[in-house]
């Protein structure tokens, strides 16, 4: 007779979580286990639900460990309670569909981490209609050679004109070299739609600081010293980290909510699993007022008219 393996079962808000193996080290040079991963999200639990409320969620996976073997989940793994609720998306370039973790309270985020989720990948619209996103993402993507003081350049600078544009942007770190800003908007324009306002912004941007950004297509032809903003993240089905996320890395960065008064000080590397706990029960969630004010894109799509031609769209 095979030895059950150990566990143990949290109670999250009322709701049964097993933790097999929660001894499993999952960040070896930190030492830090499957249970530190879920009494980590635990920790941060109103801000990570608010990042993946009702969307549709990628999930990456790791068995063994960040060393192991990653594993991209789009469907809902197999054994998941009956409370865990999902989302059914159909992927046109297949041709075929897909039942997507759809998270609603804290348990389902415990319960993706007891099936070796570290790093969680939100779409940027939820189950009312996959199709017409909620949420504008500006994704500020350092080339190789570009120092990290300049993606705070390119980030000051997409803030004054989100604030011409009289729009709140939330900002966070991706737990990688770069920074993202978040903003709602209203649901009303499809992923298309939403790209081609993003292009426009990135376009702003870029014209204000030539010698800091890039909006070029093709990633060769791009200035290896600049920063990237990465309008084709409102694609559909693209996803990247949400805030309060886990990053894969051997650091075990997160993907950090800060304060605009904090980009000039801030290092990504600062942010991490072991850091975020205390910061969060000093800071609260950053985002808490996120859902607050929905923007609309009526201006942006007039420069995108004015623009003119655009890359081809990655799902075209």
């Amino acid at each position: 007779m095979a030895k059950a393996s150990p566990s143990v079962t949290l109670d999250v808000d009322g709701f049964d979580v097993r933790v097999s193996n929660p001894d499993r080290v999952y960040f070896p040079d930190l030492g830090t286990t499957k249970l530190d991963l879920v009494n980590y999200y635990l920790s941060v639990g109103d801000g990570i639900v608010r990042a993946l409320r009702d969307r549709p969620c990628m999930l990456h996976r790791y068995p063994t460990g960040i060393t192991g073997e990653k594993v991209h989940q789009k469907r809902l793994p197999h054994g998941a309670p009956p409370w865990v609720e999902t989302v059914q998306l159909y992927f046109p370039r297949w041709k075929r569909t897909a039942d997507e973790l759809c998270v609603t309270k804290l348990a389902d985020v415990a319960w993706a981490v007891q099936m070796s989720t570290v790093e969680f990948h939100p779409w940027n619209s939820r189950r009312a209609d996959t199709e017409k996103p909620d949420e504008w993402r500006i994704d500020l993507d350092p080339m190789p050679e570009a120092p990290f003081e300049r993606v705070r350049r390119t980030a000051q600078v997409a803030r004054e004109v989100l604030e011409e544009l009289g729009i709140r942007g939330f900002p966070k770190t991706s737990g990688g070299a770069g920074l993202h800003i978040y903003v709602r908007i209203e649901p009303e324009w499809g992923f298309q739609e939403v790209r081609r306002a993003a292009l426009a912004f990135a376009r702003e941007v870029e014209r204000r600081a030539p010698e800091d950004v890039t909006t070029t297509w093709w990633r060769k032809d791009r200035d290896p010293a600049a920063v990237f903003v990465d309008y084709n993240q409102n694609a559909r089905d693209h996803t990247i980290a949400a805030a309060y996320s886990v990053r894969g890395n051997p650091a075990a960065t997160v993907s950090a909510p800060f304060r605009w008064d904090e980009l000039d000080s801030l290092e990504p590397q600062d942010f991490t699993i072991a850091t975020m706990p205390q910061r969060y029960a000093e800071l609260g969630d950053l985002n808490a007022e996120i859902d607050d004010t929905a923007y609309r894109l009526d201006t942006l799509l007039e420069w995108a008219e004015r623009d003119g031609a655009e890359p081809p769209d990655p799902e075209d």
